[in-house]
């Protein structure tokens, strides 16, 4: 399946509203966004090897801020579709586009922005992001800007 307006995020994950995601308002709580961006966050994250290269070299992502405009309210039953893609590179983070895009209603149901850190989780401190997540970004997203500070 192919959607237009998803056709420059790498990651995209099919998802299906739980009933149990619901709350009093009957619509899909404010938070499970989040965790469906995270989802996709995620699995972009295992693209790039993130756990390998974490255990190896002691450097792995953290989360700084994450944002969401909440556009439609969803309902189960349906199924969204959670993408993500890279839109800027810096030395020691990355930003990170969010859509969720609602199958039911074919339309945006969300968007947001969430900014990646790369910690050394050894040391306790702001590291570089590490050569080969940087090298598959720019690989896989050439049109994404990267900063050098």
């Amino acid at each position: 399946m192919s959607i237009e307006v998803l056709s420059d995020y790498p990651v995209q994950l099919e998802i299906p509203i739980a009933w149990g995601e619901m709350d009093a308002f009957q619509h899909v709580n404010n938070l499970v966004y989040l965790r469906w961006f995270e989802s996709a966050r995620m699995a972009y994250l295992d693209r790039c090897q993130y756990a390998s290269i974490m255990q190896r070299e002691g450097v792995g992502p953290i989360l700084r801020d994450s944002s969401c405009r909440y556009r439609i309210p969803l309902t189960y039953p349906g199924n969204v579709i959670s993408a993500v893609k890279v839109t800027k590179v810096e030395q020691d983070r990355c930003t990170m586009k969010h859509v969720l895009y609602s199958l039911d209603h074919g339309a945006i149901a969300a968007e947001g922005e969430a900014v990646i850190v790369f910690v050394n989780y050894q040391q306790n401190c702001k590291a570089p992001i590490p050569a080969a997540i940087r090298d598959f970004i720019l690989t896989h997203e050439p049109q994404t800007p990267e900063t050098v500070e």
